[in-house]
């Protein structure tokens, strides 16, 4: 029986290059780094050249409908970056940072897997640099502020306490603080309200720093974080709080980005790092476009299936950075397709062509999504040890027939050796100039047809109905003037529809927006689709319960 090293052990093993010999292979100077030891550094915002971002070829990763466990986005993303550097490229990787919720509950770390891995792995999955405990702190000093008025004799700007939308923050799953009550003990503890955690990276802080281009844009978005109502109902944003300076202040290091490498020393920025369920799902504009200015093919990711971070980044993040990708390539994996043809989940590694034939039609509707903006699909087969050639040939055949190339990705097993082929195919894609990306909707357009163009189009819905609560919030969006906003649409990730049982690709069914949220400052209106958490709670037998550190500081049982 053939035993395989942990992803734990296989970075654990590799020799790190020194941080400044990454820097050199982009062209920056020692001097320009900020450095976070020997292996990490903060790049300065004066390297973006937007000059030479329109000239880089961006290249989005995205997925099919994924299992529970995920089918390897930020594998094949590192993967790819290693290809391409192997034949001749210059070429960087941009990621999401890790949250610790994932990391110490179900799903793991976010560094890649196998031998296409972003390292230091161990303080990437941890605190790295800081960056969420910044955020988490900028979040949770406007929630103080906010208690703090509500109490104050002075300045007080009538806020209702029942009427407060904003919620505290902490990176850790934990489901006891969903719904809390706050300022019990006595008048000198404060005003008793009902309040609520939500988990670091569905945070609108987070957002915010995800969507500004420099600190002075940060700034104005921090102070335009919509707070709540008083009891005149009038409007209340972090700005009449004055609290957005000393926001951007805690953001000072947060808003550069992190610069590490792979396990073959091939530089990686890491930077920003919002769910694509429940926010936009993407690393921030300025990672993507410091990217883009210091390499000639730049790899980037959006979190979960085309349908939420691909939609997500295409719609939202395009249009605010004013950049477009030359090529998408939609991750697929066999097990993901046996799920979709009606395998379980101990059947998932069981070969059966029978259940990928049942379960293609999931990864045709991605790929009729992604060439509806106008884009050029690769598909890359994500293969694990249980696919057999049989299914792969006929995925491979099945997207020939849609004029879409389909590669078997081995960056896993292989690293940069193992996807060679798929490097290949994305340069031949961005250079065939067949790419021309257009949004799907225009953000002038209502609410309720941006919307409906996304259920229709992207989801395949027959339509969309509003909860009470929701026609109610419709309003409140057209007195806050946000009608203009891009939709960020919250909804399960299990499903192309809002219900998260009805895998393949469903046909027949209506979405429900129950409620909005309003991210005025991050600069998008929310739907919410079902009961969507934005504080997850941890399994019955947490990924934690196997992490370890000896008495020399090694660390074990990260994933």
């Amino acid at each position: 029986m053939t035993t395989y090293l942990s992803d734990l052990e296989i970075a654990q093993a590799n020799k790190m290059f020194h941080i400044r010999e990454i820097a050199e292979k982009l062209g920056i100077e020692e001097d320009d780094l900020e450095m976070y030891g020997k292996y990490k550094a903060k790049l300065p915002l004066a390297l973006i050249d937007e000059d030479k971002v329109e000239k880089s070829n961006l290249i989005l990763v995205s997925a099919i409908t994924p299992t529970p466990a995920g089918e390897g986005k930020t594998t094949t993303s590192i993967g790819l970056n290693e290809g391409l550097n192997r034949i001749g490229k210059k070429a960087v990787v941009v990621l999401r940072e890790p949250s610790l919720g994932p990391v110490f509950g179900i799903k793991g770390g976010a560094a890649g897997g196998g031998y296409s891995q972003v390292v230091p792995m161990e303080d990437i999955n941890l605190h790295f640099t800081g960056d969420f405990a910044a955020i988490e702190k900028a979040n949770n000093l406007l929630s103080a502020l906010i208690d703090n008025n509500l109490q104050s004799p002075t300045n007080n700007l009538g806020l209702d306490p029942r009427r407060i939308y904003w919620k505290r923050v902490m990176d850790m799953n934990d489901r006891s603080l969903r719904q809390i009550v706050i300022g019990l003990g006595g008048r000198e503890n404060g005003i008793p309200r009902e309040d609520g955690f939500n988990i670091t990276p569905a945070s609108e802080v987070m957002a915010i720093l995800c969507m500004s281009k420099n600190r002075e844009d940060l700034k104005q978005r921090l102070g335009n974080i919509f707070v709540g109502f008083t009891f005149d109902k009038k409007p209340i944003f972090a700005r009449d709080l004055k609290a957005e300076g000393a926001m951007a202040l805690l953001l000072k290091d947060a808003i550069l980005p992190n610069l590490v490498q792979t396990l073959e020393h091939n530089p990686a920025i890491i930077h920003g790092g919002p769910f694509a369920n429940i926010a936009q799902g993407t690393n921030t504009i300025i990672a993507t476009k410091m990217g883009m200015s210091l390499a000639n093919y730049v790899v980037t990711e959006a979190g979960f299936g085309a349908d939420l971070g691909a939609e997500k980044f295409l719609n939202i993040k395009c249009g605010y950075a004013g950049i477009k990708p030359k090529a998408v390539v939609l991750v697929a994996t066999l097990r993901a397709l046996r799920h979709h043809g009606g395998a379980k989940k101990d059947e998932y590694n069981t070969a059966s062509l029978d259940r990928v034939k049942a379960g293609i039609e999931n990864l045709k509707k991605h790929i009729e999504n992604i060439q509806t903006f106008g884009l050029q699909p690769v598909v890359a087969i994500n293969q694990f040890i249980s696919d057999t050639a049989e299914e792969m040939s006929y995925v491979t055949e099945v997207c020939a027939e849609m004029g879409v190339k389909a590669v078997v990705s081995r960056g896993w097993a292989d690293g940069g050796k193992g996807t060679e082929e798929l490097a290949k195919a994305v340069v031949e894609a961005v250079e065939s100039g067949k790419s021309n990306f257009v949004p799907l909707y225009d953000w002038k357009s209502s609410v309720k047809d941006k919307i409906e163009k996304i259920a229709k189009t992207i989801y395949g819905a027959d339509g969309v109905d509003y909860d009470k609560k929701a026609q109610t919030d419709l309003k409140t969006i057209k007195d806050l003037g946000l009608e203009e906003l891009p939709i960020c649409m919250a909804k399960t990730q299990k499903s192309l529809s809002d219900n998260e049982s009805l895998i393949g690709r469903p046909t027949g069914f209506r979405i429900t927006v129950r409620e909005f949220e309003m991210a005025a400052g991050a600069g998008f209106i929310i739907p919410i689709l079902g009961k969507m958490m934005r504080m997850p709670g941890l399994p019955a037998n947490p990924a934690s319960e196997g992490m370890d550190i000896d008495n020399e500081g090694r660390i074990s049982g990260l994933s």
